[in-house]
């Protein structure tokens, strides 16, 4: 007969087996990284300004720093440093990353991320560099930030003749492709540098591109794609005499990323395990 302690082992055992099957089925297992060190999770649209908060005073104190020298680095490579006046940042981010100067003194070693990008989802640690005896330096781990880039997508109603203001977001939107409705074939419809023509119209200053004079045809998807073919944006237009002006664009903000979604299911999956195991625990003793 099985003794108190022997059952609970096996009861244990059992349950987190099927707790990791079904974390499994989700694919919402927790990376081992996020195990070894707490990391934010912060949500943007594209194009907007992204910050990736730091504060370095959580882990080095209020003694000040004779010189700033911070560091944010990606799992491939390091993408933005700072160490007093001299700066650098990664090709692929330039004149897109910068830490607040006026507030790197007091504590604050937040990334700022201008016109932030789908491509830029990804995992950002923030590092200082500490001078230590005989010009020895110390990286000193700070903050874990996991960055998530979404796109747009919205509904556009119109009526025939009337203009469509289509919003590119970003500089680096380069294409808009359009499938009509019933058609399962893309088209271009512009490409950033084409001249203006008599229904197309980019803004000179914004990022927009109109299409003007609407007609039935013109119903259908419209994406904006950047550089790597990645949609910023997606708008569904129909184009219909009756399309009341209070219905005119619908933009739809709502954005959970998947693997976010999965994981906060396998977190709820394990909170159940603790309590159904405390209950079990109860049970036997």
């Amino acid at each position: 007969m099985k003794t108190v302690t022997e059952r609970l082992r096996y009861d244990t055992l059992h349950f987190r087996f099927f707790i990791l099957t079904l974390c499994l089925h989700t694919g919402a297992l927790v990376d081992s990284s996020s195990l070894s060190s707490a990391m934010l999770s912060i949500s943007y649209m594209a194009g907007d300004q992204a910050i990736l908060p730091c504060s370095w005073k959580s882990h080095l104190g209020e003694a000040a720093l004779p010189v700033c020298h911070v560091q944010w680095v990606t799992l491939s490579d390091t993408v933005f440093e700072q160490r007093g006046d001299e700066k650098w940042q990664a090709p692929e981010f330039e004149g897109r990353m910068r830490v607040p100067e006026e507030k790197l003194g007091s504590g604050n070693c937040s990334l700022i991320i201008s016109d932030v990008q789908l491509g830029d989802t990804g995992r950002y640690d923030s590092f200082m560099v500490v001078d230590g005896k005989r010009s020895a330096r110390t990286r000193v781990f700070i903050q874990g930030v996991r960055l998530l880039v979404g796109d747009h997508k919205s509904s556009q109603f119109h009526q025939p003749g009337e203009d469509m203001v289509l919003q590119l977001y970003t500089r680096h939107s380069v294409r808009v492709v359009f499938q009509a409705r019933n058609d399962s074939a893309w088209s271009d419809l512009w490409m950033r540098g084409d001249n203006n023509s008599q229904r197309l119209e980019k803004h000179l200053l914004l990022e927009q591109l109109t299409v003007k004079r609407l007609k039935p045809s013109d119903e259908g998807i419209y994406k904006v794609l950047d550089q790597h073919g990645l949609a910023v944006s997606t708008v569904q237009l129909s184009v219909d005499a009756q399309a009341r002006p209070d219905r005119r664009v619908q933009e739809k903000l709502e954005y959970v990323p998947t693997d976010v979604a999965a994981k906060s299911s396998c977190s709820a999956l394990l909170t159940l395990a603790v309590l159904v195991l405390s209950f079990q625990t109860l049970q036997l003793l």
